[in-house]
């Protein structure tokens, strides 16, 4: 007996739980039991194995797209905004070296987040090092301290410029402690602390967009196994 893909609309096997076009799990009906287990209970199965995820090949796939991704999307480069689409991109790119190597017809949409999370980690964190090996060359060995420690200063004149006039405006007038937080920024505590505030908060940033990437990737590539008309 033969029944058709709710989705495809191909033809499916009785007994089988996937559709061996586009991979979507079948629901099967049947009064029979195959070794004591009911037909539903089979597919229950097919679907939660297809939100597992063996690691160990995951590992590897996560970490093959993840260093490319981590060394684009990191200050070295330069990519700005193109980051986040170089870091979505890996991680689609990871679900779809899992599932290709582990030949499985389906993955849900889950298991590809947490593959894309997996390699926003790896990336995430081998940008992070690149930058801050970046800037402590850029200031201890190619004696760019000068400069560095200018701009810096000239932002933080600028913020604290841009505060005095917010303040006057609301009818504020504690320059005592603008003043104190301007001294602050300028300090080298203050300096170190802003620069890794802002690359770990732009990581933990591309890491979700890494997480999102594996369910977009996981979704595609399901879409992608349909036959076209």
């Amino acid at each position: 007996m033969e029944t058709t893909c709710s989705r495809c609309h191909q033809t499916v096997d009785a007994d089988s739980c996937y559709c061996p076009t586009c991979g979507l799990p079948q629901l099967v009906y049947s009064s029979e039991t195959n070794a004591g287990q009911p037909a539903q209970e089979k597919w229950i199965g097919a679907v939660s194995d297809a939100s597992v995820v063996e690691w160990r090949p995951a590992l590897r796939a996560a970490l093959l797209t993840a260093i490319p991704a981590g060394l684009l999307s990191s200050e070295v480069s330069r990519a700005g905004l193109l980051g986040l689409f170089w870091m979505l991109a890996g991680a689609a790119w990871a679900v779809t070296l899992y599932v290709r190597r582990q030949r499985s017809p389906w993955i849900t949409m889950g298991a590809g987040a947490r593959i894309g999370l997996v390699t926003g980690v790896m990336a995430a964190t081998l940008a992070f090092s690149v930058t801050g090996l970046a800037l402590f060359l850029e200031r201890f060995v190619f004696h760019q301290a000068g400069a560095m420690d200018e701009q810096w200063r000239a932002f933080v004149d600028a913020v604290f410029q841009m505060s005095r006039q917010i303040e006057a405006h609301m009818g504020l007038q504690d320059q005592g402690q603008a003043l104190a937080q301007k001294n602050l920024m300028l300090s080298p505590e203050g300096h170190a602390g802003w620069v890794a505030f802002n690359v770990a908060g732009r990581e933990a940033f591309l890491v979700l967009f890494a997480a999102a990437g594996g369910a977009v990737g996981a979704r595609l590539l399901a879409r992608s196994k349909r036959p076209r008309v």
